[in-house]
């Protein structure tokens, strides 16, 4: 059973994989720099969010070395015996940590993956696998500017919820909402590290690793080892290949931010397809509010011209949604939020 939100129709839309149009590469450093700087960063994150709902982020301050030893961490995991992984497997989506493959979720096509909870990292490491070593080091701060640090998944998960915060208060400062709306809400709220080995395509096997669906949550951010990630480009209908840049991530719109900002930003379709030369680590960090917390359409952006337009939900009720609807395998958390007539 999968933890993203939706899935959409197998429509079969062309790919770009030959001329891929332009992605916007946006250097979020430059949002600690003097307000007028910030203020133009500010802007194309917005832009990117409202036109694509995705974009690529460089100059984010997470060490390669860092994002080299999850990488590591995380193929560790996946060579170990199946049975040392499957003491991890569980239908129970509530489980702090789950491990499983391709055969049950409904959409992924062909995948293992091991997701787990990662904020507060002191609470949830406990839970985390022991094997391998690496995965589970006991290190509960992390920077990219302390060359002292162990390179592990929870320096990674850390470094990663630092980033996303930071985005976080740029789209809403960018909606006009102001960058310390809700702050509180977003300091306490859920990270859920999703970590994904795709195989090396090969002859007779399906091309897809993950059917079209997108993510639950305000943000993901997403590191991968190669080339695998499609997303669907709005305008030109069509599936766009993303081609990763040296130490860049990749940001996806969730849906709980088309919820806030009332359909502004909409939340993005995207999908694995299977590398043929090399098999392929992704792990993504899938941000929201804490389990029970609602989130709702900001009100500062409903009005007479643009009425609210969902119903406020919790990651607990998105849970709820996929128990309930196990056995559909093109369900669809968001459009059940839709209020009638939106």
């Amino acid at each position: 059973m999968s933890d993203d939100s939706r899935t959409v129709p197998q429509e079969q839309l062309p790919s770009d994989d030959l001329h891929p149009p332009p992605m916007p590469v946006i250097n979020v450093g430059h949002l600690n720099l003097d307000p007028a700087t910030r203020a133009c960063v500010v802007e194309d994150i917005t832009k990117a969010c409202r036109d694509l709902g995705y974009f690529q982020i460089i100059n984010h301050g997470i060490s390669q070395s860092v994002m080299d030893g999850a990488v590591e961490a995380a193929s560790d995991f996946f060579k170990l015996p199946s049975e040392t992984k499957e003491e991890f497997a569980s239908d129970d989506l509530r489980r702090p940590v789950r491990y499983d493959t391709s055969s049950k979720d409904g959409i992924s096509m062909s995948r293992a993956y091991l997701k787990h909870y990662a904020h507060p990292l002191g609470e949830w490491m406990q839970y985390w696998p022991e094997n391998p070593p690496i995965y589970r080091q006991k290190t509960f701060y992390a920077s990219s500017y302390n060359p002292e640090l162990q390179e592990c998944m929870g320096n990674f998960a850390i470094e990663v919820r630092r980033v996303t915060l930071q985005l976080m208060e740029a789209i809403l400062e960018g909606l006009g909402l102001g960058k310390d709306y809700q702050h509180e809400k977003f300091e306490q709220g859920l990270q859920l590290m999703s970590v994904n080995c795709y195989p090396k395509e090969s002859e007779g096997d399906t091309a897809i690793g993950l059917a079209p669906h997108s993510d639950y949550g305000f943000l993901t951010i997403l590191f991968t080892s190669c080339r695998g990630l499609e997303v669907v480009d709005r305008n030109s209908n069509s599936w766009k290949v993303v081609q990763p840049l040296p130490h860049a991530l990749h940001v996806h719109v969730g849906d709980h931010m088309e919820v806030l900002s009332n359909g502004k930003i909409k939340t993005v379709v995207h999908r694995a397809v299977l590398n043929p030369e090399e098999a392929r680590i992704s792990m993504a960090s899938i941000n929201g509010f804490a389990m029970h917390e609602k989130v709702s359409c900001a009100r500062e952006l409903v009005n007479e011209q643009n009425p609210e337009k969902y119903n406020a939900s919790s990651f607990n009720d998105f849970l709820d949604y996929l128990t309930s609807n196990l056995e559909n395998k093109h369900r669809n958390f968001l459009e059940s939020l839709r209020m009638q007539g939106a």
